[in-house]
């Protein structure tokens, strides 16, 4: 039995201490609204972020990271534009060479960094991993059949930390690949967005599947370019999170396209939600850093270009579809 630490009690922290406890751990979970450790706590509910599933009564939720502490292995699930403030609160807490396990999908504003660069920064006595694949919180939650990567720099404590975690229905495959499983989990939700928008403007099934197939080519392009591996990209990481977050409303970056290719303004469909959508954060990142690479990224150029520039979406589709003809494998 391990006492596993989760930082971030939105719905996926959630799902995870969940699925933390089946694979008979002591859990504590982090929250920083006092109302969410509450509900935990006294209710065995979290009524903001989870509220259809009931938790196991062993989960216990705190306001302080200190009682997360000594932990066998910590899961960091927070947004990842928090992700560098909430590592630096952590560093003091943690014993050298523990795992910490990144469950945040995204690209840093302003840096360019990637949650395991932060991670390796700013908690440099840890030993990274990254977590990443396609996972619905609710269904994690409800013991519904999962699969995920579970990247790591050493893989003698990814084994430690997969079979922890680990049950017939929840299934960690390793992968030393950090830059790949890293990217493919941040990409996704721009694509997923574009997809969205898609579906909002009827475009119909045949663009979506073209969307995700050049997406995925766009996604290869760029972590291929950061050291990772073309073929991670082929897993559950790259083109397992694609698909399912591209199509499917319980997408909150899916469904925030539809909503924008109907004509809702972003700004109107965020301000009603609890739950953060990434892609609309790490869309100017990605642009960013794809740029300082020289990496061609023509639908994730656009997603900026429409979230934050306020490019009409009709444009946008045009843009793309009168790019010149070229090798499809080029």
């Amino acid at each position: 039995m391990h006492k596993v630490g989760i930082v971030g009690a939105g719905a996926w922290g959630t799902s995870l201490a969940m699925q933390a406890i089946r694979g008979g751990n002591n859990v504590v979970i982090w929250a920083r609204e006092r109302e969410v450790v509450d509900s935990i706590n006294n209710e065995s509910k979290n009524h903001i972020f989870l509220p259809n599933i009931k938790l196991d009564t062993r989960i216990t939720a705190t306001n302080e990271l200190s009682e997360l502490l000594p932990a066998d292995m910590i899961f960091i699930v927070v947004p990842a534009q928090h992700f560098r403030k909430t590592c630096k609160k952590l560093k003091q807490y943690l014993l050298p060479n523990i795992p910490v396990i990144i469950c945040s999908k995204g690209i840093e504003q302003g840096t360019n960094a990637l949650m395991n660069n932060i991670l390796s920064e700013c908690i440099p006595q840890s030993s990274v991993m990254i977590m990443s694949g396609p996972t619905f919180a609710s269904e994690v939650a409800e013991g519904l059949p999962t699969a995920v990567t579970l990247a790591c720099e050493d893989l003698e404590q990814g084994h430690i930390v997969s079979k922890a975690i680990a049950t017939n229905y929840f299934r960690p495959y390793l992968s030393s690949d950090l830059i790949g499983v890293a990217i493919g989990g941040a990409v996704k939700n721009v694509l997923a967005i574009a997809c969205g928008m898609l579906e909002g403007r009827n475009m119909g099934d045949n663009a979506r599947a073209s969307l995700i197939t050049r997406g995925l080519a766009e996604v290869i392009r760029l972590a291929v370019a950061l050291g990772g591996e073309y073929k991670t990209l082929n897993g559950l990481s790259g083109l397992g999170d694609l698909l399912l977050t591209a199509t499917s409303s319980q997408s909150r970056n899916y469904s925030l396209g539809v909503a924008i290719g109907k004509g809702i303004p972003h700004s109107d469909i965020l301000s009603k939600r609890v739950s953060v959508a990434e892609g609309v954060f790490t869309s100017s990142a990605l642009v960013s850093l794809a740029s300082s690479l020289n990496i061609e990224m023509p639908i994730c150029f656009e997603v900026d270009k429409v979230i934050n520039q306020l490019k009409p979406i009709d444009l946008a589709i045009k843009d793309i579809v009168e790019r010149p003809i070229r090798k499809e494998l080029d």
